[in-house]
């Protein structure tokens, strides 16, 4: 009953086993099949040229210096003056087939742009921008598929003055395309927003069905929320079965997320719904099981069926409350594998996800893993929510990620980020980011800010390694202003923080960043 094609369940077997500133050619190319001197340690101290490598474009602004990440130097890129600048080096001789680049880089931002690339490899350019992140060092891979038996690594900025970059520890080796099977978003609030006259329009501005658009644009995968039973009615089982009828009318898969409770479940909230407050611990695990069974197995009947189903939502500190707490992880893990054994139950090839905040925090991902995989907690995918203006900085958030994937063997996801496209409000509510100060150093509260934040968020993932990188939802993309359709469930008149984050402007057009769904 699920969408044909390159499912989620058929990946996690395998998972959990600018500018071209060069035109010219290649002055002193290096004619070999693996890249020389490729830690940039050959030369020491001040080389504009480093052995292997050739320049192109401003004489000076790209040089060896101290301070590499694997070695004593590493590559920089910098200037007094605005500058345009490539090193490259040219590799011939390679057996056509899939490669990818692999390159650990840290920049301070501001570039009109700044990229590795790899061309002339036989077919289409392919290049990865440099995220900001001037506290850590961030690994980012290129693929490519070579069929001329040669290719060129390039390192390119083209930047304003005291700009700069540094690239270090680079390897060119075969291996298979990554890319990202989830591209995906919350789209939770769409249909209230629309039943309170919410209206959605294409860039170009002609009115239309949000997820056509989101679709259209590279959209693959949509992720709705389940209350038990909600103040206004929405987020309930029969709204997520209308609404995934929609989804998978549009050619997309589904994320059900189950928070069991009334309303928001977060790591500062996980309140009983009303109806089993007061329940034994027992009756909690069944009502866990049976809620769970319950919607799946609609979704099942109509059709929809989920491709997967997250456990709790953010549950860093447990869920069901006082129940389900982590000072009681014996308690918490029933009722989490209660809800595995429904979900499968429902669908056995349905892959189950545990959700937590905070995907800049290691030690925390670490300490509450560690304790559900001792406590025999089953589940089949890890997801993060991770905002860079509250999470931690970007290097923090890839090697949480990272350590998360081998340390549990399991498939990991971005289940949650956003980012503003301005600061200020389009309703009388006060937005959640709405000052310069909270913003993430290097990502302005742009239109251009937002798409750069989605591609370095996406970039981070597809360089998870083992290809366990699943991939990436935005939350609320439709969340929209529109009167009657706020924070609080139970509140008609509350309003909605996060309009600026969306990926609707205020005009209701479709933003650039909606381009972020064709990553590749």
């Amino acid at each position: 009953m699920h969408q044909p094609g390159r499912t989620l369940k058929a990946l996690l077997p395998p998972l959990v086993a600018g500018l071209a500133l060069t035109t010219l050619p290649a002055r002193s190319a290096h004619a070999a099949g693996t890249l020389t001197n490729a830690g940039f340690e050959a030369d020491g101290t001040g080389a504009a040229t480093p052995s292997g490598w050739s320049e192109y474009g401003a004489s000076g602004a790209s040089y060896t210096e101290p301070g590499g990440r694997g070695g004593g130097h590493r590559l920089s890129h910098w200037s007094s003056t605005a500058y345009r600048v490539e090193t490259y080096q040219h590799l011939s001789g390679l057996a056509n087939g899939d490669y990818r680049l692999t390159a650990w880089v840290r920049s301070g931002g501001g570039q009109n742009a700044a990229w590795i690339a790899l061309k002339n490899c036989g077919g289409a350019e392919r290049r990865t921008s440099l995220p900001v992140s001037a506290d850590g060092w961030i690994r980012i891979v290129v693929p490519v598929r070579v069929t001329n038996h040669q290719c060129t690594v390039s390192v390119n900025s083209d930047a304003h003055a005291g700009d700069w970059i540094n690239v270090d520890d680079l390897t060119f080796a075969p291996g298979a395309p990554t890319g990202l099977p989830v591209k995906g978003a919350d789209v939770s609030s769409l249909a209230k927003s629309e039943a309170k006259g919410g209206v959605y329009r294409t860039a170009s501005g002609a009115k239309a069905d949000a997820l056509g658009v989101l679709g259209a644009a590279g959209m693959n995968y949509a992720r709705l929320k389940v209350w038990v039973d909600p103040a206004d009615g929405y987020n309930d089982k029969a709204r997520v079965l209308e609404t995934a009828r929609r989804v998978k009318a549009q050619g997309m898969k589904l994320l059900v997320d189950f928070h069991y409770s009334d309303t928001w479940a977060d790591p500062g909230a996980q309140k009983k719904p009303a109806a089993w407050a007061g329940h034994s611990y027992a009756q909690l695990k069944t009502d866990v099981y049976d809620h769970t069974y319950d919607v799946l197995s609609a979704l099942e009947a109509q059709g929809t069926g989920a491709d997967m189903v997250q456990v709790g939502n953010e549950i860093n500190g447990g869920m069901l409350w006082d129940e389900g707490s982590t000072d009681d992880w014996p308690r918490l893990a029933g009722l989490l594998n209660s809800g595995y054994d429904a979900v499968k139950k429902a669908d056995p090839g349905t892959p189950v996800a545990l959700h937590l905040a905070e995907g800049g925090d290691l030690e925390g991902t670490r300490w509450w893993f560690d304790n559900a995989v001792a406590h025999g907690v089953r589940f089949d995918a890890v997801g993060l929510s991770y905002y860079g203006y509250w999470h931690g900085p970007l290097s923090a958030f890839q090697t949480t990620l990272d350590d998360t994937a081998a340390r549990y063997g399991k498939p990991v996801f971005v289940a949650e980020t956003a980012y503003p496209f301005r600061l200020d409000s389009e309703d009388a509510h006060e937005n959640i980011i709405d000052t310069a100060a909270e913003l993430v150093p290097g990502y302005p509260a742009t239109p251009a800010g937002q798409s750069a934040w989605m591609n370095t968020v996406a970039d981070i993932v597809e360089a998870v390694p083992n290809g366990r990188g699943l991939g990436v939802f935005y939350w609320e993309a439709t969340w929209t202003a529109v009167e009657g359709n706020g924070w609080d469930p139970a509140d008609p008149a509350s309003g909605n923080g996060w309009e600026n984050q969306a990926l609707f402007g205020y005009d209701d057009r479709a933003l650039p960043a909606t381009a972020w769904f064709r990553h590749r």
